[in-house]
């Protein structure tokens, strides 16, 4: 890619991030291209759709929690790793308003463009949650697809005014439901 190309595209991910950011993965395409002061068609040139769009700008995101993820398991005990990587990728998910509603159909969703960065997002989660488990440490009874749900759920929280003021104890009431009395302290 050219430098001036790889500039127009690195730019246009950033107003489409604040843009999201403000008011949610719906906003209009023609407004993030207005913003970006580029025409329609540039943005389009780049990103043919928005699925495209939001792929590119949560898969670097997603990447980021992936290693953050393989960074915990080797520095971190087992349940205080689980706990970190949940409370990371929920405020991660949390910036980009609407953003779990399409993770969640996109992990099921083997054509969506946003499926493979989410199945890698949800197999790094795994492993520290079953590390967690083999440590004795979090709850026999819970998978890597709950483990998924768990972060839309709590991130969906972030999502509504009137509940963002109890984010954080509820997200403290679900960790600490994820992990056994030997996990939690």
């Amino acid at each position: 890619m050219r430098a001036d190309a790889r500039k127009n595209r690195e730019h246009l991910l950033a107003v489409a991030g604040a843009a999201i950011s403000e008011q949610g993965v719906e906003v209009s395409l023609r407004d993030i291209a207005r913003r970006a002061d580029v025409g329609l068609a540039t943005l389009l040139r780049h990103f043919p759709t928005r699925e495209a769009l939001l792929d590119a700008l949560l898969r670097t995101g997603f990447d980021e929690l992936t290693a953050r993820a393989e960074e915990l398991e080797t520095s971190e005990a087992p349940g205080d790793a689980l706990v970190a990587w949940l409370r990371d990728c929920v405020g991660w998910t949390t910036e980009y308003r609407g953003a779990t509603v399409l993770m969640a159909a996109a992990i099921e969703d083997t054509e969506s463009a946003l499926h493979a960065s989410c199945v890698t997002l949800r197999a790094a989660g795994a492993r520290l949650l079953r590390r967690a488990q083999a440590a004795g440490v979090a709850r026999g009874d819970l998978d890597g697809a709950d483990l998924f749900a768990l972060v839309a759920m709590l991130a969906w929280l972030g999502d509504q005014p009137s509940l963002t003021p109890r984010a954080d104890h509820l997200f403290d009431v679900v960790a600490t439901a994820l992990l056994t009395d030997e996990g939690s302290g």
